[in-house]
């Protein structure tokens, strides 16, 4: 009866103690180190922006900040690490558009709704790009064209099921036109091939493609943003133009579904203070990002949004894994 009563004593301390951890857990978070998982290498614009949020977030909450990558699947390694971390708010994940994805694309069971969203930084628009000297002049040429020839426009990507691969099939859907979708390794030859007139079109960032309109050797025809791209802003987005295609990168940072709601309302306070900070907002003006911030709330719905997109747009395109 001594032994049962003890064995009973010790599980009520034992529960009363881990009790108490969760109970004061949000009035002293945060307590120790905070890791911010980057899905993709050092040096990139995910890693990047993800430092100079770390820097921002460590001054605000007066706690360090680390920064470390986790990558492989196309963000699908990182996102899962972090996915399967305690939701206590010492492990963030950068969200990158791709977070909406890889589970369509069958890198992963993982989804953008496994996570809590505390704050998006950044868009980065498409741009439909071809070169000066080519025939087409706005986007309605081009798509009609396009339409009245199908599989004769070759449009290049960064990869096959890469957003820039999105962009395309999403101006296929809309107008009826139909590309042959050639996929490279990143933009950068995606780019050549378009200069080397090997391919009539790109949907690449408009940062990637600023030097060659600057040197008179692309035509933008839109981005396809939210809004004009600040880098091109004589450009007119896609929506302007009267084809309803809105199409962007984006950057943003979560944490696991089920942290507690005080712990998601300090890191979204302090990621609203981060996010808008003049060191964020010069950095993705000198990479040629958009600034544009939502909070918690708002990204979560806008990822939905996403999500439900890329679920039914992607399988029927057939480039499922």
């Amino acid at each position: 009866m001594k032994k049962a009563m003890s064995v009973l004593l010790v599980a009520a301390m034992v529960l009363g103690l881990v009790g108490g951890v969760v109970g004061a857990s949000a009035a002293d978070y945060p307590r120790k180190p905070i890791t911010i998982v980057v899905p993709y290498s050092p040096g990139g614009a995910s890693d990047t922006v993800s430092r100079i949020y770390a820097k921002e977030l460590e001054k605000i909450l007066k706690n360090p900040v680390i920064v470390t990558n986790r990558t492989g699947a196309s963000g699908a390694v990182g996102l899962e690490f972090v996915k399967s971390s305690a939701p206590d708010g010492y492990t963030l994940a950068y969200m990158p558009v791709e977070s909406t994805m890889i589970s369509a694309l069958g890198f992963t069971d993982t989804k953008s709704s496994d996570f809590t969203f505390i704050g998006r930084a950044m868009t980065i628009p498409a741009s439909v790009t071809v070169r000066a000297d080519s025939e087409w002049k706005t986007l309605d040429e081009f798509l009609e064209y396009a339409k009245r020839n199908p599989e004769k426009l070759r449009a290049g990507n960064s990869g096959t099921g890469s957003i820039w691969h999105i962009a395309a099939a999403l101006l296929e859907r809309e107008r009826g036109s139909k590309f042959i979708h050639v996929p490279f390794e990143g933009a950068a030859p995606a780019i050549a091939a378009l200069m080397g007139k090997n391919i009539e079109l790109v949907t690449v960032s408009p940062s990637e493609i600023q030097s060659a309109v600057e040197s008179g050797e692309f035509r933008v025809l839109a981005v396809l943003g939210e809004k004009r791209s600040s880098i091109l802003p004589e450009i007119p987005t896609a929506k302007e133009l009267g084809v309803d295609v809105v199409i962007q990168g984006w950057g943003a940072f979560a944490v696991p579904k089920g942290t507690p709601d005080e712990i998601v309302k300090i890191l979204e306070k302090a990621s609203e203070e981060a996010l808008n900070s003049e060191e964020m907002k010069a950095l993705l003006a000198k990479r040629g990002f958009e600034h544009a911030y939502l909070n918690g709330a708002d990204m979560d719905a806008f990822a939905q949004k996403n999500l439900e997109l890329f679920s039914d747009l992607i399988p029927s395109l057939g480039i499922s894994k």
